[in-house]
């Protein structure tokens, strides 16, 4: 499976649209590794374009912090599992507890229906 984590400043971007890079990490859930992790610049913020850039990279699964419902309504429809209001710990730390079944998500902190994001 491929994951992606959108990074700003190396940890989990509090806000998806706006990360500035994106860690792609291949991982096995039957052995519970990781292997192959590599970061790539964002894309331009532009409205529906993650989604698309993110599936044409392969990805399974999308760890976040906040998360427009818009955002996810568009991976979800492509068959990316969105896992949302994480808490902003390391990266690999992320990983792993997702490998463990033990990464806990909560309520999105971005709700665009009021156009408004809170940022821990």
């Amino acid at each position: 499976m491929r994951i992606a984590i959108p990074l700003t400043g190396g940890r989990l971007s509090s806000h998806f649209g706006h990360s500035e890079e994106f860690l792609f990490v291949d991982a096995d859930s039957a052995t519970r590794t990781i292997g192959t992790k590599r970061v790539e610049k964002a894309p331009a913020h532009v409205h529906g374009l993650l989604p698309r850039w993110l599936k044409e990279r392969g990805v399974n699964s999308v760890f976040a912090s906040g998360i427009g419902t818009g955002a996810v309504k568009l991976l979800s429809a492509d068959s990316v599992r969105v896992i949302a209001g994480i808490p902003p710990l390391e990266p690999e730390t992320l990983v792993s507890r997702f490998l463990e079944g033990t990464l806990e998500s909560g309520p999105s902190s971005c709700d665009h229906s009021e156009h408004r994001c809170s940022h821990p």
